[in-house]
């Protein structure tokens, strides 16, 4: 099992309906009324509700910022690989997928989360062998995502490659790139490859790469955290989309340039 703190994230869990609930763990002196949502929806769903002491929630979570609940919960299921392309094809939308690799801290994934859901992606791939994650770490700066967006860990490019089979592009962002994110189509088919701080992209992927794109920075800037080049990225896939019926960005033809992987 478990546990979620804080209102928000025991709320959106409720809501996604896709974890078995044990108890919701309710401090004594706890805001009822701002509480009042949660436990309707705790009752409608017949998830008990157990009020205990301050003390007992102090020593269960992490800080004293649960704000008077926690809930003990399953591990939240994460989207298989063949479940991904079932959703894929009941979109009336292009897809928007974002693949991270590299990625370490929890926190930093809350916070991918938060902003691909923000900012229109179907779901989230995680090239990841081992999934050591906390999950309040991840739970508290997602902000509700991480019970909503749908998660694939994938081991191998196998699933990729079946995505790019069925028309998705894979757009590896790189340092040094020859296009900028703003000289090609994202407004179609994509899936958006960002590597971690440490290593970026691994030669697997970018092996398999359609197109190598870059986010333009001052001269002097150094490298952005994976949080935030996914959400630079995600937010021109968004513009595009929006406004592709007036200025549409003009499709980046194959086959591929030569590119040096390297120049990373």
């Amino acid at each position: 099992m478990e546990h979620l703190e804080g209102r928000q994230s025991v709320l959106s869990a409720l809501h996604a309906r896709q974890r078995m609930f044990q108890v919701i763990l309710v401090s004594h002196g706890a805001h009822m009324e701002k509480l009042q949502e949660l436990l309707d929806l705790a009752a409608e769903l017949n998830v008990p509700v157990k009020t205990v002491d301050r003390r007992e929630l102090d020593a269960m979570a992490h800080g004293q910022s649960h704000g008077g609940i926690v809930a003990l919960v399953s591990a939240k299921p994460r989207m298989s690989a063949e479940q991904l392309i079932d959703l894929i094809d009941t979109l009336r939308t292009p897809p928007l997928l974002l693949l991270i690799e590299g990625v370490e801290d929890a926190r930093n994934l809350g916070f991918t989360l938060r902003s691909a859901e923000a900012l229109g992606a179907h779901a989230v791939l995680i090239k990841k062998h081992l999934w050591d994650f906390d999950a309040v770490e991840v739970a508290r700066p997602a902000s509700g995502a991480y019970e909503r967006m749908p998660l694939v860990q994938i081991d191998t490019t196998e699933p990729l490659i079946k995505l790019q089979r069925r028309g998705l592009r894979l757009y590896g962002c790189v340092a040094g790139a020859k296009r900028r994110i703003y000289d090609v189509d994202l407004a179609g088919p994509a899936i958006l490859a960002i590597g971690g701080e440490k290593r970026g992209l691994s030669g697997a992927v970018r092996s398999i790469c359609d197109r190598f794109i870059t986010i333009p920075s001052a001269a002097a800037a150094t490298s952005l955290s994976l949080s935030h080049a996914a959400s630079v990225v995600m937010a021109e896939a968004m513009r595009q989309r929006l406004t592709q019926t007036t200025a549409p960005v003009p499709p980046d033809p194959l086959p591929l340039e030569p590119q040096d992987p390297s120049a990373a």
